[in-house]
């Protein structure tokens, strides 16, 4: 029978799995207190480091819809859950586990789709969300301007080649 405080803390982790877009697992042994703190400052204003307890997160993630991440609970288990870039957070974590080899990436879920650690850090090798949209925003705008330049291009052609024939028609009316 579980008690109002395994219940409450299962509801809260649920709540979590629910509302973020990724939930990254690692494994923290070794690090000190301070290094997990330098760790969540790490990962950005729109992710929340928390260290956990296998079963009920195990119980929590099953709840949420997620079974994929079963295998992963074993050791001891923290969990960064992304409300914002997963990308953000996927660096922060690969980077501050260059420094520290304790943090062990064991794998993850974005958007309902389970990743293992090595997809984690190509999802940390990808530019951010921002960079990304201003690169696509930059290649609409030179497609638009190359197309302004060929519809521009065209009238100016039209008139270079209407007055290249009058020019003919002049020399050959001229030498008749």
């Amino acid at each position: 029978m579980p008690t109002p405080d395994k219940a409450a803390a299962v509801a809260e982790l649920t709540d979590k799995f629910r509302s973020s877009n990724a939930a990254v697992l690692t494994e923290y042994r070794g690090l000190t207190v301070a290094q997990l703190k330098t760790l969540r400052r790490s990962l950005g204003e729109n992710s929340e480091y928390a260290v956990v307890k296998n079963t009920l997160t195990k119980i929590a993630a099953n709840e949420a819809g997620i079974t994929s991440l079963d295998d992963l609970f074993n050791g001891p288990t923290a969990v960064a859950f992304v409300t914002g870039d997963p990308v953000e957070s996927a660096k922060g974590l690969r980077d501050f586990a260059k420094d520290n080899p304790n943090l062990v990436i064991k794998g993850g879920v974005l958007d309902g789709k389970a990743l293992s650690a090595d997809e984690i850090k190509k999802l940390a090798d990808l530019e951010s969300r921002e960079v990304l949209l201003s690169k696509l925003a930059g290649a609409f705008k030179g497609k638009q301007s190359q197309a302004a330049q060929l519809f521009q291009a065209l009238p100016s052609k039209l008139v270079r080649t209407v007055d290249a024939l009058r020019a003919k028609q002049d020399e050959q009316g001229g030498a008749e």
